[in-house]
């Protein structure tokens, strides 16, 4: 009763994503999105219904999670409306933009914007939506968008967002798009949902936790609910892993006065209890100083808490021998030495008592530890919109970070074929966005301090995704 209760609220809470935000997109009904959303989610509760605490077969768990994302993309591509259908009639009333058109008056008075000394202005192109200057940069790219920018509001107000980005030839150009942000940004930040998904995902996480402690029947958990402490534990490692990253995120957007909401929680009920937590930023980047520090902020928070969990959950787990079902992702009997960094951590923390030969039982906690460090490491990531994608636009540039993520994209595919469990991953990568969505200035380099930063984040990621080398692990075990 516990999961179909949770499972209707998970229910309620998908739909209202769906219809608010994806339901903008495609004309595919937002019935059939919600049904292929939440198809493993019925699937898998019917399973703990019928089966308790066995564990599902891994061809149903991959099929749920493999099938239904690309169907769900699928059908949404199926349906997905153009720009015109988009403003002419969107589902909810909201601003939509509109073509930019201006007056010879206005668009003199635009030119007058662009100072000879910081930017030498050539044309100005008229597109959908947006209007494109072209002209030659007389100074530094952040002198020059910052002065741009104050012209352009002096003279228009809030009307247009500037953005100062490189075509893929190397040329800077000044872009003018409507300005939704203030539109968008008045709206609450949604805190009143955030906690109430704390709290769901708190039960969700707690119950996932009692799972993994011990064989522990609904009907014991109603007769005596003192037992549901034991799956504390595990709940609260993760959620303070997941609050720590997402806090990290949404200070450093307060920092640099980027309009976000509050830290929104993805509760499960089965399995892990969760697959974890975002913030939504609401307005571009100011610069790439603040896309980088945006990026870097939650995963590096979320290793940081990570890293004392997992090695006090190490410290008291149980060392089994190694056998042909040992993994990277067998909790029952995990082989570390399918990471690196994982290995390494078990060596330190449990010592001469861990052979090449051994396994680990993992306690509850230690596997909160590790679903941060698989967090941390997925959301390293250098594609798209992910925090890792986030950095390498930042350190590189937006087509650098796009080139960056394409070879990403390969790597964690080829990767499959050694782990299958990155398959998941793989998979997802190849429908996310190549390229990152561009800071309003989009030129100015890091500091040297932030691209060390950015370079330690990156050797991060492969210490947590690859593998213990053989010639490594037999010297270091």
């Amino acid at each position: 009763m516990t999961f179909v209760l949770l499972s209707i609220l998970l229910g309620i809470l998908t739909y209202w994503v769906i219809r608010r935000g994806i339901a903008t997109m495609t004309r595919s009904p937002v019935w059939l999105l919600w049904l292929i959303v939440m198809t493993p989610i019925f699937a898998l509760t019917a399973w703990v219904l019928k089966y308790g605490r066995h564990t599902p077969p891994n061809f149903l768990i991959l099929g749920l999670f493999v099938i239904c994302p690309l169907l769900y993309t699928w059908v949404v591509l199926l349906g997905r409306r153009t720009p015109a259908e988009k403003t002419q009639s969107p589902p909810r009333p909201r601003p939509a933009p509109q073509p930019v058109n201006m007056a010879r008056e206005e668009e003199e008075r635009l030119r007058a914007c662009f100072p000879w000394s910081v930017y030498f202005l050539q044309t100005i192109e008229h597109r959908q939506q947006m209007m494109v200057c072209r002209g030659r940069l007389k100074a530094t790219p952040a002198v020059a968008h910052s002065t741009v920018q104050q012209n352009v509001r002096s003279q228009f107000g809030n009307q247009f967002l500037v953005v100062l980005q490189e075509e893929r030839n190397g040329h800077p150009v000044f872009t003018l798009v409507p300005n939704l942000t203030s539109a968008s940004s008045a709206k609450g930040s949604g805190w009143v949902i955030s906690v109430l998904l704390f709290i769901l995902t708190l039960c969700t996480t707690t119950l996932a936790g009692l799972v993994l402690v011990g064989d522990i029947s609904f009907l014991e958990l109603r007769s005596q609910p003192v037992i549901a402490v034991k799956g504390l534990g595990y709940s609260l490692a993760v959620m303070m892993i997941l609050t720590v990253r997402e806090l990290a995120h949404y200070t450093m957007a307060r920092r640099h006065h980027i309009p976000t909401s509050a830290p929104f929680f993805i509760p499960v009920p089965y399995f892990l209890g969760t697959v974890g937590a975002f913030v939504r930023v609401k307005a571009p980047a100011p610069h790439r100083r603040a896309l980088f520090d945006l990026g870097v902020s939650g995963p590096l928070a979320g290793f940081l808490i990570s890293l004392p969990i997992v090695m006090w959950g190490l410290a008291h787990s149980q060392i089994v021998e190694l056998t042909d079902e040992s993994s990277l992702f067998n909790f029952q009997s995990l082989d570390p030495k399918g990471s690196v960094l994982l290995a390494i951590l078990s060596k330190v923390t449990l010592g001469a008592n861990f052979q090449i030969d051994h396994a680990l039982d993992l306690h509850s906690v230690a596997i909160a530890g590790c679903l941060g460090l698989i967090l941390t490491a997925l959301n390293l990531m250098p594609v798209g919109q992910l925090d890792g994608g986030h950095i390498v636009h930042a350190m590189y540039g937006r087509w650098g970070g796009a080139a960056i993520g394409n070879i990403a994209r390969i790597l964690v595919a080829a990767m499959a074929f050694i782990q299958p469990a990155y398959l998941v991953w793989a998979l997802l990568l190849i429908f996310m966005p190549s390229r990152d969505e561009p800071a309003l200035d989009d030129i100015s380099e890091l500091d040297p301090m932030r691209d060390t930063l950015g370079l330690l984040a990156i050797a991060l990621l492969v210490l947590i995704v690859l593998p213990m080398p053989q010639a490594i692990s037999t010297h270091l075990f």
